[in-house]
């Protein structure tokens, strides 16, 4: 594998980046305007219902929001007269044929001048609808390689999916790819085209249903996902349906350039374009600033566990040198990028961090009192979760019931309103559990080979650095990455 120099294969470059304002897409989109101003083309597919709703879109969403304030910086009172040269945001869908972009004319223009496509649409959510999850994760997956087929000019497509399409696998998980009908648990049966007819025969099934509300209809079709996704091995929707994509894309790809990138837990920004940007609640964020507000009473997961987190950016700089590394090359390639292997984070050091950032800078409640933090109780295994939470919740929930009995019910709303609390609980643990006390390890072979080969450069190995070993975790968790979530997320 050779690899020449990033920006000049970056010059006069056509790119079409899907999912073009979610977190990870709009960094990458940044980055390359920011690094190398002479790519020609950056088309951004958006969920629109037309183009000036997708500009708007766009706008609004990633070039306002502090992620362009270096290109402000940069370009000032210029920077949109450069954004409408070089980006050309459109309305479309990937659950759709050609995208769903409705604009003939534009489309031949794609067809005729994109040289990488880069796909990261997805619903990342955990507990999706099933429809949702397989029409964008996995039926996704096939309308966007089927467009990038018919661009005269591919070099490469770039699919974005997650080194947890492995689910609970123990042990170290190599970068290779899943084949059609290979289910983790061995189960047999597993077919693509079935399970799109299971779920169209479920909500045919609904519809008949007289007394089936919205509300109804979608906790049926998260049922059905995570039944489906355990029935073959998978712990929940999401990384069922983004393994079912990388089955079909593998199975799709004739001698189309194919590289398939599986990030971990993508985290705030390490450098650039400055440090601690990140946007949406991440897992740990949530547990850390719940933690710091106050609000939660104990940390679920085993403190010796590794959780896998990488920053955004090192997700980002391995995306753009994967492109360069394998354009114009008939393969089929997976890349981990994480840091299990190369530089362990643990649970507890996660938890230590936290209690050290919010010691030093309390959370300061509506009230302008700040939060003082102690050390928290931690619930190691599951089942001291659930001798915990029926201490906790579920004898109260009971003793109340008891009371509301002898008041006549009258306090039934209230055990009602605490017994879909505790549902919701019970569910959200169930979803992350495998995160929680993973026992995984990814390994990162192939992208250790491409830092080595992007580091001859020095130039270009200090502007696209992706190397976890240079992260102290301590001080990107406190210095960089908390602050960065308590300014960004939780304001």
């Amino acid at each position: 594998m050779e690899l020449g120099s990033i920006l000049e294969f970056l010059d006069n470059k056509t790119i079409l980046v899907t999912g073009a304002t979610g977190f990870l897409a709009k960094i990458f989109v940044e980055k390359i305007l920011r690094v190398q101003p002479n790519v020609k083309k950056l088309y951004l597919l958006v969920r629109a219902t037309d183009a000036k709703s997708a500009l708007q879109r766009f706008n609004t969403e990633a070039v306002a929001k502090d992620l362009f304030k270096i290109l402000k910086e940069k370009y000032g009172t210029n920077l949109q007269s450069f954004l409408s040269e070089k980006v050309t945001p459109i309305a479309g869908d990937i659950t759709y044929e050609n995208l769903g972009v409705h604009d003939s004319d534009l489309i031949q223009e794609m067809w005729r001048n994109v040289d990488v496509v880069v796909n990261v649409a997805a619903t990342t959510n955990f507990d999706e609808r099933y429809d949702i999850a397989l029409a964008l994760n996995t039926f996704g997956a096939k309308n966007v390689f089927n467009f990038a087929a018919k661009c005269a000019k591919i070099k490469l497509l770039l699919h974005v999916s997650t080194a947890y399409v492995s689910g609970e696998t123990p042990g170290l998980i190599v970068e290779t790819p899943y084949r059609l009908g290979e289910a983790l648990n061995g189960a047999t049966g597993l077919d693509i085209n079935t399970e799109k007819k299971i779920i169209e025969e479920k909500l045919k099934e609904l519809s008949y249903d007289e007394t089936a509300t919205d509300k109804s209809i979608t906790l049926a079709m998260k049922d059905l996902g995570i039944e489906r996704a355990n029935k073959y091995g998978w712990p929940n929707t999401y990384v069922f349906t983004k393994a079912l994509g990388e089955m079909l894309l593998g199975s799709m790809k004739g001698n189309m350039p194919l590289v398939i990138l599986r990030p971990t837990i993508i985290t705030s920004t390490y450098k650039e374009p400055f440090p601690g940007w990140i946007e949406g609640i991440r897992t740990i964020d949530s547990l850390a600033v719940g933690y710091g507000k106050g609000r939660l009473a104990c940390f679920l997961g085993d403190p010796e566990s590794t959780i896998d987190v990488i920053p955004a950016d090192m997700v980002v700089n391995a995306m753009i040198a994967t492109m360069v590394a394998h354009a114009s090359q008939p393969c089929e390639i997976i890349y981990h990028v994480g840091s299990s292997v190369s530089n362990p984070l643990k649970y507890k050091e996660i938890q230590q961090s936290g209690y050290n950032y919010f010691s030093r800078n309390p959370w300061v409640n509506k009230n302008g009192k700040p939060v003082i933090v102690g050390e928290i109780k931690v619930l190691s295994s599951m089942d001291s979760f659930h001798r915990y939470f029926f201490v906790h919740y579920l004898l109260p929930l009971q003793g109340l019931r008891f009371v509301s009995s002898a008041l006549c019910q009258a306090l039934n709303g209230t055990c009602t309103d605490l017994k879909r609390k505790i549902n919701f609980v019970l569910r959200v643990v169930e979803l992350y559990k495998p995160y929680l006390f993973s026992k995984s390890f990814y390994d990162d072979m192939n992208t250790e080979k491409l830092r080595q080969l992007v580091r001859k450069n020095e130039v270009e190995g200090n502007m696209f650095y992706f190397d976890p070993k240079t992260l102290k975790w301590d001080h990107y968790l406190e210095q960089i990455h908390l602050p960065g979530a308590v300014k960004h997320v939780f304001k």
